[in-house]
């Protein structure tokens, strides 16, 4: 056996590095005489019975010719966002998201090997592992199960049972399995002895070893976890001496219901109650029908030996079995809620991360503010900063003749395209006075999310930008530059921070790190980055690129001036032919002379494009003029084993609008005149509002106040849904309607069925 194993690596021996942040996709190098492991014709991993594709067609069930393909791809070092762009003919047109799904069950696959390999090999130098158990353990693909397999040989501390093994009680605790109608003195007489002093220390330290082989047998563990995760009962009950400061969880004082049918978000709630000291959480089935489950299948006459059986049992559920499968169904439920939670926080960041842009503008943005006056920049057309200022047209300074004075000189001098005013506090005092003031500017007034900004300002991010700036100075250009590209400034944040979702500070942290991320990637590689103007921190979500050639792009640009064909990026150091392969595609140029160099057709297809584009007679210079022809061109023509229709389609919609942003145009929302707090709504108003965040539960609506209203899953719709996304997103315009208010906690019901 000593030969049977070896470590989990790439060929070349070491990990293979993969866009973005180093991620990594773990492949084997194989010794010959592994037994375990064997390449078929199509250079994929065999590990027993089950090869790789095999496993996760079984877990995602897309064919496993689409499965090579995608694991080829990565091997060879290629992005998810290149292989859902660009390599449409290899993935069989696979998106990006189920491209995500083949490299994590690719990683679950190698983990599962690897954890398979530790098992063996530490039964192994136990000298315990048979043939048939071996063969039970590579032929496991479920980890639970092959946990369950794992657990009577797993390294244990001092236990009742090994103690009583020590003891000699081993052949006492087998003859007791039997069930045989002798007497219990008899078959205990031959044990008693210095160590085992009476007839009940025997039959106790007996109990101990069958209650921990019943509590190790992997088909009792398989059927009650099957008991748990179908009938187990969550409990919450209050710590009645904190009922004082846990208000807050007041809804979650008293609960009781299976732990299968409790929605997600309350039994997050519940566990973060638990978390703060607040609530008593258990999890448990029924008891009695958990403990008979296991009665018959050990059980099999009345006999006194039986009867001490059924004492084992009773005390392998309660000091062995509950409290483990107990942790075990809490994390499932919790893993379950986790990854629904992240998935609706992952939806929302994308939806705010593409809103739309106003573009490049000379942007004059506020950041209001009553007592400390309303901070006041002026970024020019690529988002620099051009000058501040302060200005105090709000009580109790009230200095409004001096601030009209400035901002129509800051307007005149730099000719302002745009305003951004900030929608934290003051936000809409700030907004109205400008309104009434400058009225010709009222259609380029914007209101902006603050949220996050502050979080940037403090940020070494903004530090590093801005080193001699206050924080304040910092969240006015961090609002200017939201309106003008919202990704291209959010991204600087801190996901968790900018006010979508919900629980994300409850959920597994590193599984929404790396969900974040991803989101943040495609978000970047969807819209496309101007490689001229592009912050570093925007550049290093690029495919093939990360923080190294990010500053190393910014850098260059600064030495040599500005790019002036995507082929230049050559000269940047460092930046070597793979990288370029998976990033061209995703950088724009806008003034290149190269026209398909402001759009998303990959530069290894622009020799392609234009030979096409010669025999149809369009010109490249003319595209605008010529749209009409492009829907004229046979595709099938040019399709070759590599270019297919999907890429050709692509490349046709490049085609008819280069340089068009695909985030449409940024929109300024608007709210009632006569409703600036809580204290002035009504039950019956109804009102207009933008969707700020949807949870599981339903759709919080900012209505131009303070406090946002939530509109319940239950009020969206006449129609029966489960997720809030089936009738609205992030960032909608909707008409709603006042149902409850209450002043205390203030709290805004509305609803939005029939309003209109």
């Amino acid at each position: 056996m000593n030969n049977n194993y070896t470590n989990l690596k790439s060929r070349s021996g070491h990990e293979v590095a993969l866009g973005h942040k180093s991620r990594v996709f773990k492949m084997i190098m194989l010794e010959r005489y592994n037994q375990f492991f064997t390449f078929d014709l199509s250079n994929f991993i065999h590990y027993g019975s089950m090869n790789i594709q095999q496993f996760i067609h079984a877990h995602a069930g897309l064919p496993k010719h689409q499965i090579g393909q995608v694991l080829q791809l990565l091997q060879e070092g290629c992005t998810i966002p290149f292989m859902a762009r660009y390599r449409k003919e290899r993935t069989g047109n696979l998106d990006e998201t189920q491209i995500e799904r083949i490299q994590e069950l690719n990683n679950k696959f190698f983990d599962l090997i690897q954890r398979k390999e530790y098992i063996l090999k530490t039964i192994q130098e136990q000298e315990k592992l048979t043939a048939g158990l071996q063969q039970q353990i590579e032929g496991c693909f479920d980890l639970a199960t092959l946990e369950d397999i794992y657990l009577p040989y797993k390294q244990k501390r001092q236990t009742k049972a090994s103690q009583a093994r020590k003891l000699g009680l081993e052949p006492l605790a087998r003859k007791i399995l039997q069930q045989s109608n002798g007497s219990l003195q008899e078959l205990v007489k031959p044990f008693i002895n210095n160590n085992v002093p009476n007839l009940e220390a025997a039959l106790e330290g007996a109990r101990h070893i069958i209650a921990e082989r019943i509590a190790e047998d992997p088909s009792v563990r398989n059927y009650l976890r099957s008991i748990y995760q179908k009938h187990a009962l969550i409990q919450a009950n209050l710590i009645v001496k904190k009922k004082a400061e846990a208000q807050k969880y007041r809804d979650y004082f008293k609960v009781q219901e299976k732990i299968s049918s409790m929605p997600a978000h309350r039994l997050l709630a519940i566990l973060r109650g638990e978390q703060a000291g607040f609530l008593k959480v258990k999890v448990s089935p029924d008891n009695d029908r958990s403990i008979h489950s296991i009665e018959r299948s050990f059980i099999s006459n009345q006999s006194p030996s039986a009867q001490q059986i059924k004492l084992a049992i009773a005390d392998a559920f309660k000091r062995l079995i509950h409290p483990s499968l107990e942790k075990e169904t809490r994390n499932h439920y919790k893993e379950k809620a986790d990854i629904l939670a992240i998935e609706l926080f992952a939806k929302n960041l994308s939806r705010l991360l593409l809103a739309p842009p106003l573009g490049p503008k000379i942007i004059m943005a506020i950041d209001p503010g009553f007592r400390s006056g309303c901070k006041v920049v002026v970024l020019d057309e690529t988002g620099s900063l051009t000058t501040t200022t302060v200005i105090y047209p709000h009580p109790p300074q009230t200095q409004q003749e001096e601030a009209r004075k400035t901002i129509d000189h800051l307007m005149n001098q730099y000719q302002i395209g745009a305003l951004a005013i900030g929608n934290g506090t003051a936000g809409r005092e700030t907004m109205d006075w400008l309104k009434k003031t400058f009225p010709n500017y009222t259609k380029k007034m914007y209101l902006v999310s603050e949220q996050g900004a502050s979080i940037y300002s403090a940020s070494e991010k903004a530090r590093e930008e801005f080193p001699t700036l206050d924080l304040t100075v910092r969240g006015a250009i961090s609002i200017g530059r939201r309106l003008a590209d919202p990704l291209a400034e959010l991204i600087k944040i801190d996901p968790k921070s900018i006010g979508v979702g919900q629980y994300q500070h409850d959920v597994d942290q590193k599984r929404l790190r790396e969900k974040l991320d991803r989101v943040v990637e495609r978000c970047v590689n969807l819209v496309g980055v101007e490689l001229n103007t592009a912050s570093k921190y925007l550049l290093m979500y690029v495919s093939g690129l990360g923080k190294g050639l990010a500053e190393n792009i910014v850098q260059y640009r600064s030495e040599k001036g500005a790019f002036k064909t995507i082929t230049d990026l050559h000269k940047v150091p460092r930046l070597g032919q793979k990288a370029f392969e998976q990033s061209a595609g995703f950088l724009r140029i806008r003034n290149s002379p190269n026209i398909l160099d402001q759009t998303g057709i990959h530069p290894e297809r622009y020799l392609f494009v234009q030979q096409m584009l010669k025999k149809e007679h369009i010109k490249l210079e003319n595209l605008h003029e010529q749209a009409s022809l492009l829907e004229k061109i046979p595709l099938h023509e040019y399709t070759t084993t590599e270019v297919g229709l999907p890429t050709l389609q692509d490349v046709i919609m490049e085609l008819k609008k280069p340089g068009l942003d695909p985030r449409g145009e940024a929109i300024t929302p608007t709210f009632e005149d006569n409703i600036r707090s809580i204290e002035d709504l009504k039950v019956g108003l109804i009102l207009s509002g933008t969707v700020t965040n949807i949870t599981q539960f339903g759709a919080f609506v900012d209505i131009g106040i303070k406090e946002t209203g939530l509109v319940h899953l239950s009020q969206l719709t006449d129609r029966y849904i489960k997720s809030p996304y089936e009738v609205v997103q992030l960032n909608d315009q909707v008409k709603v309607k006042v149902t409850a208010i209450d002043l205390d906690r203030k709290r805004v019901q509305l609803s939005m069925k029939d309003v209109h």
